[in-house]
């Protein structure tokens, strides 16, 4: 059975070589998509999917995760202000556990501010409404991906 988790010493401990890992920001319309080095070092926005039938998702979502080598998946958890589950993080679980049978360890990451942090950004640069769209998803996945990995190196040293 497939880790799932949102302990994130029970992930790393799942992963004791390391290795490149996988952010998502699963949307109602959308995942975006962002990867790290296999140091764990910095994440970077990969792209982002447009929703269509689970199935079709999750075979190209196994594709990507294969063809860049991934070892570990790191997906948002957006729970309330007061850290209680929200409907979405309800969503967000369901998902995780979906692709679970990919095999590769999940961690479910806190990412209440990742959309507003990177919105907040979008806008301090100027962005078109239509390039934060474009943007957005991708770079909220980065963000998540980053606070993981951030949290991941906190807890080896």
């Amino acid at each position: 059975m497939t880790l799932v988790t949102t302990d994130r010493v029970a992930f790393r401990a799942a992963l004791p070589q390391g290795g490149r890992l996988i952010g998502m920001d699963v949307g109602t319309k959308t995942i975006g998509l962002a990867l790290c080095d296999a140091a764990w070092t910095i994440a970077s926005p990969a792209y982002t999917v447009t929703r269509g039938k689970f199935g079709k998702d999750k075979i190209g979502l196994a594709a990507f995760i294969e063809q860049q080598q991934v070892k570990g998946i790191v997906i948002g958890l957006p729970l309330n202000l007061d850290g209680s589950s929200s409907p979405r993080a309800q969503a967000s679980r369901a998902f995780a556990h979906n692709i679970a049978d990919l095999g590769h360890p999940i961690l479910l990451w806190d990412e209440r501010w990742s959309t507003q942090a990177v919105t907040r950004t979008l806008l301090e640069v100027d962005a078109s409404r239509a390039r934060r769209e474009e943007l957005v998803d991708k770079l909220a996945a980065s963000y998540i991906l980053q606070g993981a990995i951030d949290g991941l190196v906190a807890g080896m040293e």
